[in-house]
């Protein structure tokens, strides 16, 4: 038998059943003296991505774990019930979290913990385990005992079986210093850094494939990302910008605040086919497409570029015309998508939800104007004169001003 322990702060004492979210942090726990400043704009992340859901929130810092506790939910009853489900399903998008658990929050307690976690394992038929887990180690029940009481009453109560090693389900409960959780495995996080930790990169949205997923990636690794699309307007429709709000709506589940800017681009394509662009006319209006994000970046205080390059897939991404993209802006371009093959993009935006969007028809930009055989090995010299005769810094800087602006919201 259990001792009898009685609650050891007055905030946790009596009947307390709490639902909340528990976040596990990512990379963030391996950061030294700077760990702080992370966790303080995770914080500031996830209440921006319940702020629309209009739930009060409180949001609490522990020993490598994150509580959001919604206002009013310790008196119990569905609607807290509800607002925790919908507060832990939009905190799956958050970067920087490893894993989001919809957990019980009880009174520091051990028969607490153990009722708790008996009356979750309700339902959830076929072989458990049970983990158990002390921060405070001035709780009387030790780890393995608290775990051993809990699944003997779990197999009392519904005759599970026990399997430590490949269990169906996983009952944890985390003893810390005020209260304890209990909750099952929970939902696999976004991992990465929180955004906005690493400054913000402009975006050439293309429309395709690969764009979308290179700014999940940079998002993940803390970058706030703006997005920059360029339409084949006047020569062509509006379709490709249906299809840049949607991908950019798509990806502000996971930062919130986007900003999708888009260039009516197909009269400038116009001006490069007739100075003479020939054969390097692809690599000539992708050198104008960075100028201009680099002028646009200059007003958002953007500190790099992202593009969905990957090394040979297509004639401008051989190294050669890599290198000779490079030399149009001074700003660095980050090309995260670098050494994937095509499988691995595809596979990655269906993870995302962005592949079906993608394939939409539209008629792209880039497919206008595009000669028969395209320029593998540009020289740099042959572009930088086929610019000077267009003036393309004064013309990427007017099609910057020209940008226009949209801000998806979220539904």
């Amino acid at each position: 038998m259990l001792p009898d322990v009685q609650p050891a702060d007055p905030d946790t004492a009596g009947q307390l059943r709490e639902p909340c979210v528990l976040l596990k942090l990512g990379e963030i726990v391996l950061k030294g003296r700077n760990r702080q400043q992370f966790e303080r704009l995770l914080h500031e992340n996830i209440r921006r991505a319940v702020r629309d859901l209009g739930i009060e929130v409180r949001v609490w810092q522990r020993e490598g774990v994150i509580v959001v506790r919604v206002a009013g939910a310790d008196r119990g009853g569905l609607l807290a019930e509800s607002a925790v489900d919908l507060i832990a399903e939009r905190l799956t998008y958050v970067m920087g979290l490893a894993r989001v658990c919809r957990a019980i929050r009880v009174a520091k307690d051990p028969e607490a913990a153990i009722c708790a976690a008996v009356a979750l394992a309700a339902g959830c038929p076929g072989s458990f385990a049970v983990r158990a887990r002390r921060r405070d180690k001035r709780f009387p029940v030790t780890s393995a005992e608290l775990a051993i009481e809990i699944g003997s009453r779990i197999q009392q109560e519904y005759g599970y079986q026990v399997d430590l090693r490949a269990p169906d389900t996983t009952v944890f409960v985390e003893v810390d210093q005020r209260e304890v959780f209990v909750f099952t495995q929970g939902w696999p996080g976004q991992g990465g850094l929180p955004v906005g930790m690493s400054g913000r990169g402009l975006v050439l949205m293309s429309g395709g494939i690969d764009s979308p997923v290179a700014a999940y990636r940079m998002m993940r690794r803390g970058l706030r990302c703006h997005f920059l699309h360029f339409s084949g307007m006047p020569l062509t429709g509006p379709e490709s910008v249906y299809k840049a709000y949607g991908l950019t709506r798509q990806l502000d589940r996971y930062q919130t605040g986007s900003r999708l800017f888009v260039v009516a681009f197909g009269s400038a394509q116009r001006l490069l086919a007739t100075s003479g662009a020939g054969r390097l006319q692809i690599v000539a209006q992708r050198r104008l497409m960075l100028k201009t994000g680099a002028a646009l970046a200059r007003r958002l205080r953007a500190a790099a570029l992202v593009t969905g390059d990957s090394l040979g897939q297509v004639a401008s991404q051989t190294l050669t015309n890599i290198t000779a993209l490079d030399d149009a802006v001074s700003l660095p371009i980050l090309r995260p998508l670098i050494g994937l093959d095509k499988s691995e993009i595809m596979a990655e935006a269906r993870r995302i939800a962005t592949l079906a969007i993608s394939e939409l028809p539209d008629q792209d930009c880039c497919s206008l104007l595009t000669p028969r055989q395209v320029e593998t090995k540009a020289r740099i010299e042959d572009l930088r004169k086929i610019e000077a005769r267009l003036d393309a810094d004064d013309l990427a800087e007017e099609l910057a001003a020209a940008a226009q602006e949209y801000s998806p919201e979220r539904t």
